[in-house]
């Protein structure tokens, strides 16, 4: 089989230096583009494989100290962990990239040479920059939903304890016109067996339906970023929220007291 090594060498550095550009982008490294190229030029130390026969353990450790050397090169050394980040980013994309091109190779009809070469190639180098931009846009909103979550923890008026994931939505403005106490909406079953023990209030709010009356009671407390929280409601809903499992959604107000 004839090896086109120029060819696998500048496929490898286009693959490493897409895959260092998206850590500088995921990162926010702000590394100039000069050095991730040289990073990229480390990575063609693989293609030593290619010619020298090593064993399956000290290739994967030869390939891991070669991760290192080409995170080094492009964003430098800052400390231990700034280091493990930029090399969990390398071989998480590699995985996510190389596995998509794996796949990408198995279900491609494209059977198509010229010379010896497939255009296949000319696939993946086309394929690849979008795939890494599309991670790069999900890792994005990943990252603003998740500043949305909240770990809280109510506390009723006899000590009853509960701790869950809440959600903040900032379309929840709701607040009780006589208390004037901003309401938290909760699933009711999270703590239907203590409600009975509580005396509810009833507030007033629009709907697409009209008026309505929502059912809330007074913590005695709510924990969130360990700071204690005692001028809210809690607002008791017989439905889900269609939030992969959220029970509890925060009112906007909840921005102002964190802080």
């Amino acid at each position: 089989m004839t090896i086109y090594i120029d060819l696998i060498f500048l496929i490898n550095l286009f693959f490493d230096f897409f895959l260092l550009l998206t850590i500088n982008i995921a990162l926010k490294r702000y590394t100039k583009i000069f050095k991730i190229l040289l990073g990229a030029l480390s990575g063609s130390l693989s293609l030593i494989s290619l010619f020298i026969p090593f064993n399956s353990i000290f290739l994967f450790f030869f390939k891991l100290l070669l991760g290192l050397l080409m995170c080094l090169i492009s964003f430098g050394y800052k400390n231990i962990r700034y280091t493990l980040s930029n090399i969990l980013y390398l071989y998480m994309t590699s995985i996510i990239l190389g596995g998509f091109l794996y796949y990408l190779k198995l279900e491609s009809k494209i059977t198509l040479y010229y010379k010896g070469l497939s255009f296949s190639y000319l696939l993946l180098i086309i394929i690849a920059p979008l795939v890494l931009f599309v991670f790069l846009k999900s890792l994005k909103v990943l990252k603003e939903v998740q500043n949305y979550y909240y770990k809280i923890t109510i506390i009723l008026s006899n000590n009853y304890e509960l701790t869950t994931t809440a959600f903040l939505d900032t379309g929840n403005k709701l607040i009780d016109p006589i208390t004037n106490k901003p309401i938290i909406l909760i699933n009711k079953k999270l703590i239907n067996s203590e409600i009975k023990i509580h005396s509810p209030m009833y507030v007033p709010y629009n709907t697409i339906k009209g008026h309505e009356l929502l059912e809330c009671i007074k913590p005695k407390k709510i924990i969130i970023n360990n700071q204690e929280l005692t001028n809210y409601l809690l607002g008791l809903v017989n439905n889900s929220f269609k939030l992969n499992g959220i029970e509890c959604l925060l009112n906007y107000q909840i921005l102002e007291d964190i802080k």
